[in-house]
């Protein structure tokens, strides 16, 4: 029995179609945009949406809030050496109270238990005092900051229950005897992009939390270290250096 040779419409045809077939699923996947991936993530991409702007309001706030120069003002700091150095505690009550924050508000705190009659102006109580401030403020930094792990830790959680929900959806269609592809397609996609969805939130917020979490530590080991040094100006242990005069060379002969 002879066989008919191969002809070469029947090579080039079918490979114009395997060719055209992967252009024509890149044409159909780019008309997708952020907004049809959010719709096909399904209903917990709204709770995923909200916790984003938590996490971008939570991280502006600190930002704002937590950064050096406001908890340890300079302009500030350098007017309090001043009063402190000449002891004059009134209106270093007064400068306090008039530029409230964390450094401002211990040493405040402080100040009410200096004792001109006691050693060494009672700077054991007056440090004490400074402690238990500056715990008090860092606790309440990061309680603030400790909203941003919260989100980190819920928002798998969250995508986790979407990927459930879309795997119900293509089980669900199987039960049903609907087998298309596209039947199934549809609560995958909402499985994936959910599982995505979570995934993009917590990546950001565990990130944002270890780096405000590290400033609010830092700075406010700064802050102590600058009250301690005001209060050793105020009993005298490290007084204030004032600049050098500028050296002159003497005329020559």
């Amino acid at each position: 029995m002879k066989t008919k040779p191969l002809s070469l419409s029947s090579l080039v045809i079918p490979a114009m179609v395997l060719l055209a077939a992967p252009t024509q699923l890149h044409a159909a996947e780019s008309h997708k945009n952020l907004f049809d991936l959010y719709r096909e993530g399904g209903p917990v991409m709204h709770l995923i949406a909200l916790c984003s702007v938590a996490a971008m309001a939570l991280a502006g706030f600190c930002g704002t809030t937590y950064r050096r120069n406001r908890l340890i003002p300079p302009a500030v700091i350098s007017q309090l050496t001043g009063l402190m150095a000449n002891r004059d505690l009134e209106n270093a009550y007064r400068l306090c109270l008039a530029h409230p924050g964390p450094v401002t508000h211990a040493l405040a705190g402080s100040l009410t238990k200096a004792n001109y009659e006691r050693d060494m102006f009672n700077k054991t109580a007056m440090e004490n005092a400074i402690a238990d401030d500056c715990f008090r403020e860092e606790t309440k930094m990061m309680a603030v900051v400790n909203h941003l792990n919260t989100l980190a830790v819920l928002a798998p959680m969250i995508g986790l229950l979407g990927t459930v929900s879309g795997m119900i959806q293509s089980f669900s269609a199987l039960t049903a005897g609907r087998a298309e592809a596209g039947d199934l397609a549809k609560g995958i996609g909402e499985a994936l992009v959910a599982t995505g969805g979570g995934l993009l939130l917590a990546i950001p917020s565990m990130a944002l939390y270890f780096f405000f979490r590290g400033m609010v530590a830092s700075n406010m080991a700064d802050a102590h270290k600058t009250l301690s040094l005001l209060l050793d100006h105020f009993t005298g242990e490290a007084p204030v250096q004032q600049p050098h005069a500028p050296l002159t060379m003497a005329p020559s002969a």
